[in-house]
């Protein structure tokens, strides 16, 4: 697998069908919100190439779940099931997205975060 650079995004071009980089799995093993924030803990433990683009990803921002799927061109199902593999290698980890103590700025920030990661699918 390539990884390609179109200016807008960094995509995996690939003929292997999505089910495949899964090993066939449709759950991720850990819960993982479209909205949720992903960030880098360990580049060392990832050794594919879809590991390392979405760590690519993550290091120059954190992104959320949704973000992360339209820039890879992935299906969410299966960008969840791969950063789930990766939260469990402990190369990355989950921000929490709001507590009860969230400002009204932290709330519309989220939702726009995530409408813009919802208008990239």
């Amino acid at each position: 697998m390539a990884d390609v650079d179109d200016g807008d995004s960094i995509h995996v071009a690939s003929i292997v069908r999505p089910y495949a980089l899964t090993k066939g799995r449709t759950a991720p093993r850990v819960d993982l919100p479209v909205e949720a924030t992903i960030e880098v803990v360990s580049a060392e433990k990832v050794g594919d190439d879809i590991g390392r683009s979405i760590l690519d990803l993550c290091a120059a921002q954190n992104p959320s779940v949704a973000e992360i799927a339209a820039q890879l061109r992935q299906p969410l199902g299966v960008t969840r099931v791969l950063l789930a593999d990766l939260v469990d290698v402990g190369a990355v980890s989950v921000r929490a997205t709001l507590t009860d103590r969230a400002t009204d700025r932290q709330r519309h920030d989220l939702i726009e975060r995530t409408l813009r990661g919802l208008r990239a699918l």
